[in-house]
Order: C-alpha cells, then sequence, then structure tokens
C-alpha cells in the first residue's frame, strides 16, 4: 500500500499539502452542492455525487491517491461535458492530479494508517 503514497511530507511541505488537500476539497464540494441545487436530476447527478465523496476523502487525507485520481477524471470529464463550469472543473481537476501525484502529507488518515514506521526490537 505504501507505493501508492509518494511522501508523507512534515513541516511547511505538509502544510502546504494539508492546505492544497483542504482548498481542492472545498471548492469541489462548493460546485458539487450548487451543480446539484441547479439540477434536480438524478441522471446528471451521479457524476457529482462521486466526485463529493472523492471531495471528502481528499478532505480528511484517505486514499488520497484514488480521491486524486477520481476528481481528476470527473474534472475532465465535466470540462468536455459542460462548457459553463469548464474553468473550474480544469483547476480542481489539476489540483486533484497534484495531490494523487505528490501526496497527502503528514496531517492525514493515510499517514497514521501507511505511514513509515519504527518498529524497535523486542528486548530480551
Amino acid at each position: 500500500m505504501q507505493r501508492l503514497f509518494s511522501t508523507f511530507a512534515e513541516g511547511w511541505p505538509g502544510a502546504g499539502l494539508l492546505l492544497q488537500r483542504v482548498l481542492t476539497s472545498t471548492i469541489l464540494l462548493y460546485c458539487v452542492a450548487s451543480h446539484l441545487l441547479e439540477n434536480a436530476r438524478l441522471a446528471t447527478g451521479v457524476p457529482y455525487l462521486i466526485v463529493a465523496i472523492a471531495g471528502v476523502f481528499l478532505f480528511l487525507g484517505l486514499w488520497t491517491p484514488l480521491a486524486g485520481i477520481t476528481i481528476t477524471i470527473v474534472g475532465v470529464w465535466v470540462f468536455f461535458a459542460c462548457s459553463a463550469h469548464s474553468l473550474t472543473a480544469i483547476i480542481v481537476a489539476v489540483l486533484g492530479a497534484t495531490v494523487a501525484m505528490i501526496g497527502p502529507g503528514m496531517w492525514s488518515i493515510d499517514a497514521r494508517l501507511y505511514g513509515r514506521k519504527h518498529l524497535e526490537a523486542p528486548r530480551r
């Protein structure tokens, strides 16, 4: 599982990754909420619901690479399918891809679950 994550950065880089995750998921959830309030049809709302779940995972730092890839795929789909939200969709897609490539950072659930751990041998 550690091969999915490139880094669990600490310090300022970790704070930057936390800020990027929070900003990306906040923009994404705002766009999803506004779209779902405008269109009540379920058929057009399913990709937005999927990306909303991925946005929550990204916000928490849980399964960050998979959430980032999902956000990128749906963002590119929205870019090509809907011309009204094209700039926002491509920005969110690029931010999702960068978080997927860089990793979640130290302040994430992924770091707690899959981060490098220091193991000590038991004393005899």
